[in-house]
């Protein structure tokens, strides 16, 4: 199975980075988290520090099969200034089969200030939109669109890791993970699961 990525950067949501790390390997996705600072050690937005498995300068990007970012602030921004993960992200939207997934602010901060969102659909936290040029954006927590999955913000991580699975694995995957952790209903249409 080829491997995917999640990238970890000073300042990441937390919530979306931990929830999308643990959903795809209930999955049994082969995940590994890369950090793009020069320590293992990523401190997120709210003072939690993660130990990532690898750097981005000791891993060898081959034929990836997702790449995934977190938001946060200012994660997506140290993300985006980044310049060798921009060159991942180009690749891999050029790619033939290569996916990518964002939340939060990094949508617009990361793929919306590449170019690589025109012409498709997406969503993001609101007051990013200005970000996305020549996309259609979709006031929805989770955009599916051709290579990219997009969602908008902390609280519906769960739901846009779901996603993630279901377009790498199937439907009835995805609905494993969601029933082993109660998440109503199983078909992931987060629109359906409103508390309230």
């Amino acid at each position: 199975m080829k491997e995917s990525f999640v990238f970890l950067a000073d300042g990441f949501e937390e919530i979306e980075a931990i929830t999308v790390i643990d959903v795809l390997r209930r999955a049994g996705i082969n995940l590994q988290t890369i950090s793009i600072t020069s320590a293992l050690q990523v401190k997120g937005a709210h003072g939690v520090t993660v130990n990532a498995d690898l750097l981005f300068d000791n891993t060898l990007f081959s034929n990836p099969a997702w790449l995934i970012l977190p938001g946060g602030m200012p994660g997506a921004t140290n993300l985006y200034e980044f310049g060798p993960l921009q060159g991942l992200l180009k690749n891999q939207a050029e790619s033939e089969h290569g996916r990518i997934a964002a939340i939060c602010a990094a949508p617009a901060v990361v793929l919306g200030q590449l170019g690589l969102l025109k012409k498709e659909k997406a969503t993001c936290y609101p007051g990013f939109e200005h970000m996305i040029e020549g996309a259609e954006l979709i006031d929805e927590p989770v955009v599916v669109s051709h290579k990219f999955v997009t969602g908008n913000g902390p609280a519906y991580a769960l739901p846009w890791a779901l996603t993630i699975v279901k377009e790498a694995l199937g439907q009835e995957a995805a609905a494993k993970v969601a029933s082993g952790m109660l998440y109503y209903p199983t078909e992931l249409n987060p629109q359906d699961n409103y508390f309230g």
